[in-house]
């Protein structure tokens, strides 16, 4: 019996190609791709099989920035971030219609401040914070639910202040703390 030959070229999925797409976008709003180069490359990020094909496309550009802002947005259906995913400094989250969940429980946090700015047409957020972070919703215009948010109350000192502003039009937000 004869065994299948390994692919030493790691496959590349929808999220990586997102990432991909998402940095290219970055890298033309900074002025560093023309237009026609921002085609191109798009091209090649979307049509890419492998991860070698999404470094071709990325080859010569500048290095991601730490802290930078990202932005989750979808017209409809459900946004979702869990597990270890790297937090950046300011999150922009826009939907229209659909859910949103975000997980911060396990999320890699590097920075001592983390602005989440949340657009929402209808839809409920449900955002669950690390067990000793500070939460502040005071920048959040909502215009139908307040957010439902139970504030701890022993927290150790030195976890994430999480800011959450924005506008929520139809929906609820809801905030809880890690259990652990």
């Amino acid at each position: 019996m004869t065994s299948l030959p390994e692919d030493p070229r790691p496959l590349a999925g929808d999220d990586d190609r997102d990432r991909a797409a998402q940095r290219l976008r970055e890298a033309y709003a900074e002025g560093y791709v023309s237009h026609e180069e921002m085609d191109e490359r798009l091209h090649q990020v979307l049509t890419a099989k492998t991860r070698n094909e999404l470094a071709q496309a990325l080859v010569a550009l500048p290095a991601e920035s730490v802290g930078s802002t990202s932005t989750l947005a979808a017209a409809s259906g459900r946004i979702q971030r869990r597990g270890a995913w790297r937090v950046p400094r300011v999150l922009k989250v826009e939907s229209a219609y659909g859910r949103v969940y975000l997980d911060l429980s396990r999320a890699i946090i590097e920075h001592p401040e983390v602005d989440i700015e949340l657009h929402l047409g209808s839809g409920r957020a449900n955002i669950t914070v690390p067990r000793d972070a500070i939460v502040d919703v005071e920048g959040l215009r909502t215009g139908w639910k307040h957010p439902l948010h139970k504030i701890r109350r022993r927290s150790r000192p030195g976890g994430p202040t999480i800011r959450i502003s924005g506008s929520m039009e139809f929906g609820r937000l809801k905030i809880r703390h890690a259990r652990r």
